[in-house]
């Protein structure tokens, strides 16, 4: 979607491939992760049945009408800033139900990506590294799906719920991870189109088929075997996988008064879905809200995008401790990057990569705790600066990963996280 206030980067055109569409996936190979866990150690974190849920607060939310606010200052805006359930930590009066959450909550204000590029800032939050034109790095989602993925669970590893474009599968977030562990995005929350077994083909003839299918790909393979053909044999072993549990998807299975909690929106149902997948065994699942590209009227956006993910937010963390989910669930809620501290012309605020926040709770996480601070003008971080290399050491010690240590491409080491960082010790339990 362009959003009428954005600042039309083809960032916002959120689209995917077409689930079966045949895509060259670069790198695709074995990888070793000997340095990376023990087997010994690898079977027991996932029999511990980890599971990571990401809101990505598309376009770049603000800062301080979140996380940070600066009430009664030149940069602060109209809004103020309320108590929570940590006394002496407040956020944006926007935020009045996940306020009541804080004391689950880590809070981490001087985040930064120095760039006011979306794709880069998104890519430096969502792999912990900058883009380097040598290298592509894996997705979280990708790796975690790999690290703390059930082999023999009938659905995909990473899952994102995207509020609209194209259900597909994505082959670059796996990097040389190879497909199988790339993401699949559910456009609206809806599985990919052409999922149920049309009337006219009986299931005998179906299965007769997808064996005839296995068959050749199988003979193909022993002599031809390429990057592209494994991208489309996973992806449509991912759309099987899929089609077995379609019933996910029916949110009328879940009570009304869930449904009601969650919201009647599409960002309310998209995160219902996003807790039925985590409880189906989906190792990582993001959930993705747009548009927070608020070049035009800042303020008045944030009320109507806030105004939903607040209570959304704030009943998702409670469903999912009243489920026992929480403690084994990490959820992070992240931008890729915030607003900036002036306002301009329009009322709106503009790209802001310096200096801005992100949160987190569940699985490894210390609720309560607060970490980093802006100036008081929120202009420049003015203690604890960390960027999205802390930020992946960080999520992968909270799920009990080592990220010093290597994995193997082609024989060559590579360090899962980027060495130059380290996890953000006051974020964890």
């Amino acid at each position: 979607m362009n959003a009428h206030y954005a600042c039309n980067s083809p960032a916002h055109a959120l689209s995917r491939r077409q689930f079966l569409g045949g895509a060259a996936v670069a790198g695709a190979s074995m990888l070793g992760f000997k340095d990376l866990l023990t087997v010994a150690n690898a079977d027991e974190i996932r029999r511990q049945d980890k599971r990571v849920l990401v809101i990505f607060l598309s376009g770049g939310v603000s800062q301080f009408e979140s996380w940070d606010p600066k009430p009664g200052t030149a940069t602060g805006g109209p809004f103020q800033a309320i108590p929570t359930s940590v006394p002496g930590t407040h956020l944006c009066e926007l935020l009045p139900y996940t306020a009541r959450q804080a004391h689950n909550l880590a809070i981490v204000r001087s985040v930064t990506v120095m760039t006011d590029d979306h794709g880069q800032g998104a890519y430096f939050m969502q792999t912990g590294r900058r883009q380097n034109p040598a290298e592509r790095y894996p997705h979280l989602g990708s790796a975690v799906a790999k690290l703390l993925g059930n082999e023999d669970s009938p659905l995909p590893g990473y899952i994102h719920v995207s509020p609209r474009g194209e259900s597909g599968f994505n082959r670059n977030d796996s990097a040389f991870l190879g497909p199988r562990y790339a993401s699949v995005t559910l456009a609206d929350g809806s599985p990919p189109a052409n999922l149920v077994r049309p009337a006219t083909l009986t299931e005998l003839a179906d299965s007769e088929r997808n064996d005839l299918r296995d068959r050749l790909n199988s003979r193909f393979a022993q002599t031809r075997r390429s990057a592209d053909t494994e991208a489309y044999t996973n992806s449509y072993a991912q759309a099987q996988q899929v089609m077995q549990r379609r019933n996910l998807f029916d949110l009328s299975q879940e009570p009304m008064g869930i449904r009601d909690r969650y919201g009647n929106h599409e960002f309310g149902r998209h995160c219902l879905l996003g807790r039925r997948l985590l409880e189906a065994g989906v190792t990582f699942v993001k959930v993705t809200h747009s548009n927070y590209d608020t070049h035009h009227e800042n303020f008045d956006f944030h009320i109507e995008q806030l105004g939903e993910f607040d209570k959304t937010f704030a009943t998702l963390l409670d469903d999912l401790e009243q489920r026992g989910m929480l403690e084994k669930t990490l959820v992070v809620v992240m931008s890729e990057f915030g607003r900036t501290p002036n306002i301009n012309r329009n009322y709106g605020r503009d790209h802001w990569g310096r200096s801005f926040s992100v949160a987190m709770a569940g699985c490894g996480v210390r609720g309560g705790a607060l970490i980093g601070r802006t100036n008081e003008t929120g202009t420049a971080i003015a203690d604890r600066q960390v960027n999205g290399g802390h930020l992946f050491h960080t999520y992968f010690r909270a799920l009990g990963l080592n990220p010093t240590r290597n994995f193997h491409h082609e024989g060559r080491p590579i360090p899962m996280a980027d060495p130059q960082a380290a996890a953000i010790n006051e974020v964890l339990a």
